[in-house]
């Protein structure tokens, strides 16, 4: 890509205004401080002194966050928190964005807040060391009249948005924002919308799902068709392209090291390689760096492989931010975008 492609790309960015709808949760992260360490009195168990406490909104919330970093005009937010303390710290950490709207995050009282808590070892000069996570989820399902609300929202947001993405992070179906309801509502709104970009992840698989544009992981590409994980590029190649004929929609497979495979409905496959390693990584939010970057790409008019070689980039940013669940900015994508041939 060159230089002056990516700067036309980038400009439409202010222009957009892009919907995440799903599982928004609250990352929160405790700094422990070894050299504070005690023993309990009454238990005789070491004690960890939590030394800092930090908060950011994750699972949908670091696709919004990427999104925000890449500045977009408008981010819209769908999706439900709790009436609790780890709700109130969540819609806080999303309001912290000027371009954020979340006019339809649903204040749910018989929900809990998402939370992924992350007690991580900081010791100076060294990447922090992440300890057991503490999550707190909802484990019945999501009531039916907040449903409701979470499917008027969804018609609410296509009218008006150039993008959707649809992100569910639960492990348990039918527990967080996208219920088989929503999905029924999603696939009628496609067919009402062909101008929107819909873009879907699911980290329990997206067989199922409506025609929309997919992005996975190899596994998941695997058991969407009934198969082993792809073992090279060329048969994710040929995988991603029979999927994508099916569903007339793009679909985006991750392959770690092995960069990312696209396919188009017409045909069309792209790889992009991954860019190599330059020090300490940590692989979490990269994922969803490469979701936010596809879907703002596609929406500013980017071919399909503009939108795979810039989710690439980004996804090199983030894994190489350690100890936190990272972004990559504009700035971020070109001075790497400056060392790889256009």
């Amino acid at each position: 890509m060159t230089p002056e492609r990516f700067a036309e790309i980038v400009s439409r960015y202010k222009g957009l205004r892009v919907a995440v709808v799903g599982d928004f949760c609250l990352d929160r992260y405790l700094e422990i401080d070894p050299a504070r360490a005690e023993t309990s009195i009454e238990t005789g168990l070491p004690v960890h002194n939590v030394v800092r406490v930090r908060a950011q909104p994750g699972g949908a919330g670091t696709v919004l966050n990427n999104l925000v970093a890449l500045g977009l005009g408008r981010v819209e937010v769908v999706g439900f928190r709790g009436d609790d303390g780890e709700g109130y710290e969540l819609q806080r950490g999303l309001e912290a964005h000027a371009a954020v709207s979340t006019e339809h995050l649903h204040v749910a009282h018989d929900r809990r807040t998402f939370t992924y808590c992350k007690p991580l070892i900081v010791r100076p000069g060294q990447p922090p060391v992440e300890l057991n996570r503490l999550d707190s989820k909802n484990w019945d399902s999501t009531p039916k009249h907040l449903e409701t609300r979470l499917i008027e929202s969804l018609r609410a947001v296509a009218e008006r948005c150039h993008a959707v993405v649809v992100l569910e992070q639960v492990d348990r179906a039918e527990t967080g924002v996208v219920t088989r309801g929503l999905l029924e509502a999603l696939d009628e709104i496609t067919d009402e919308r062909p101008d929107v970009i819909f873009l879907a992840d699911s980290r329990r698989g997206l067989k199922g799902w409506p025609a929309v544009g997919l992005k996975m992981n190899a596994d998941e590409l695997g058991a969407m068709l009934d198969r082993p994980p792809a073992e090279s590029v060329d048969d994710a190649r040929r995988a991603a392209a029979e999927l994508a004929r099916g569903s007339g929609r793009p679909v985006f497979v991750t392959m770690a090291e092995r960069g990312i495979v696209a396919a188009g409905p017409t045909g069309e496959t792209v790889h992009v390689a991954a860019l190599p390693v330059r020090g300490p990584i940590d692989v979490v939010g990269a994922g969803d760096s490469v979701t936010a970057n596809l879907a703002a790409a596609l929406a500013a008019g980017a071919t399909l492989r503009e939108a795979v070689e810039l989710a690439a980039v980004a996804s090199s940013v983030v894994v190489h931010q350690v100890g936190t669940t990272g972004v990559a900015t504009v700035d971020d994508l070109a001075e790497l975008l400056r060392g790889r041939p256009s």
